[in-house]
């Protein structure tokens, strides 16, 4: 059989099998982040034991799967050639167990390395030339698709985001069927997609409007870089000061807690929803959210639980882009659609995916915008990203 028509079968398998865990991944998560809300005074008092758990298991089961997302990223590269298939089960319950007792963490990173594990996986018993390319790319996608329900974003994030600047063509059909048919299958499992109607439209007929589309621009790029930098000086300093990873996340989680206790009762738990919801809704935004859901995401992450980046950046993004929008005299909802989409595509270091997040997520009707702002998050991000393994084009 041509070899094309073999990745176009695995993609729809892939697909299938990625939809299917991130559905029911998704579906714990949305479970115990409704849990823990209503009882965080008793959870988040555990954190520290959690995370003494969470490093407990990665030590006894697989150490390896430590390395997470830098595992398929090296992958990609050609740097090493497995990922261990501890890898899914323990990203996910090291993830459900973060959010239980109220980290500030993510979920994409749990969902691309599932797809891009078994994808490497199944390229391997399939003995495909090329799986570590293609088929890895192909996983990427089905596993960010069928948490986000958000196909044509996560093609393109799992092909440009390995190597920045560079889009992996190849995988381009395999990546997109198995993107769809992950979305399908997690949708017709029970998990909800995130969507919003904007009630407004923007034109850009004014010089006013361009210019606070400039500055929107700037500013989004401007934080996705400070997350990324933030990010990876946090977890070397972290290594460096206390290199025991049980007392790294044992001590540190204990201020941690009681930080995210005393701020306005675990209002920085979790994946960030919360400020989302309000961002949307015209529900309360502090002019401090974004700035402190960046700061407890990065000290969450940078001991060591597990999670991922994607979803607080999207709540980052909404809360800034709704104060942004009341500041210039913008529309507040669609200032926060526009965060939302460019601090994600900034401290990725991506440029088509946050563009079609915009897409998917809020319609058609303010596209030109979502370009010019997403372009513009991307140039002052100057190349840094939250995935320190990525691989940058050299012209």
């Amino acid at each position: 059989m041509n070899t094309i028509y073999k990745h176009l079968l695995l993609a729809v398998l892939v697909g299938f099998l990625v939809g299917a865990i991130d559905a029911l991944f998704g579906r714990v998560l949305i479970w115990i982040t409704a849990f823990r809300t209503i009882h965080y005074l008793w959870l988040l008092p555990f954190l520290p034991l959690a995370g003494l758990l969470i490093t407990w298991l990665y030590h006894r089961f697989n150490k390896e799967s430590l390395g997470g997302m830098t595992l398929i990223f090296e992958t990609r590269l050609d740097k090493r050639k497995d990922i261990p298939l501890a890898l899914i089960p323990l990203v996910m319950v090291g993830t459900w167990i973060t959010h239980l007792f109220g980290g500030s963490a993510g979920r994409e990173g749990v969902a691309v390395q599932i797809g891009a594990t078994i994808s490497h996986w199944l390229g391997k018993k399939c003995h495909l030339p090329d799986n570590s390319k293609i088929l890895l790319v192909t996983g990427m996608a089905a596993g960010f698709a069928g948490l986000f329900q958000t196909p044509l974003a996560a093609t393109f994030f799992a092909m440009e985001v390995v190597i920045a600047g560079y889009l992996e063509i190849n995988a381009l059909l395999p990546a997109l069927l198995a993107s769809y048919v992950a979305c399908f299958t997690s949708r017709f499992l029970g998990l909800p997609k995130f969507a919003v109607t904007l009630p407004t439209s923007l034109s850009l007929h004014s010089l006013s409007t361009m210019g606070s589309i400039v500055l929107l621009g700037i500013a989004f790029g401007l934080t996705g870089r400070l997350f990324a930098t933030m990010l990876a000086k946090a977890k070397s300093w972290m290594k460096r000061s206390i290199p025991d990873p049980y007392q790294r996340i044992g001590l540190v989680s204990i201020p941690l807690a009681i930080a995210l206790m005393l701020f306005f009762g675990g209002r920085y738990c979790g994946l960030g929803t919360n400020l989302i919801t309000n961002s949307f809704t015209h529900q309360t935004i502090y002019a401090w959210d974004w700035i402190l859901k960046l700061f407890f995401t990065i000290l969450t992450l940078s001991i060591g639980f597990q999670g991922g980046e994607v979803t607080p950046l999207f709540s980052i993004g909404a809360s800034l882009g709704a104060l942004l929008g009341q500041l210039l005299g913008l529309d507040p909802l669609l200032c926060a659609a526009l965060g939302y989409a460019a601090v994600f595509g900034s401290a990725t270091n991506t440029l088509f995916a946050p563009i079609f997040i915009g897409l998917e997520v809020f319609g058609g009707a303010n596209m030109i915008p979502f370009a010019l702002v997403c372009i513009l998050a991307y140039v002052v991000n100057g190349n840094h990203s939250i995935y320190t393994a990525q691989s940058k084009v050299i012209y």
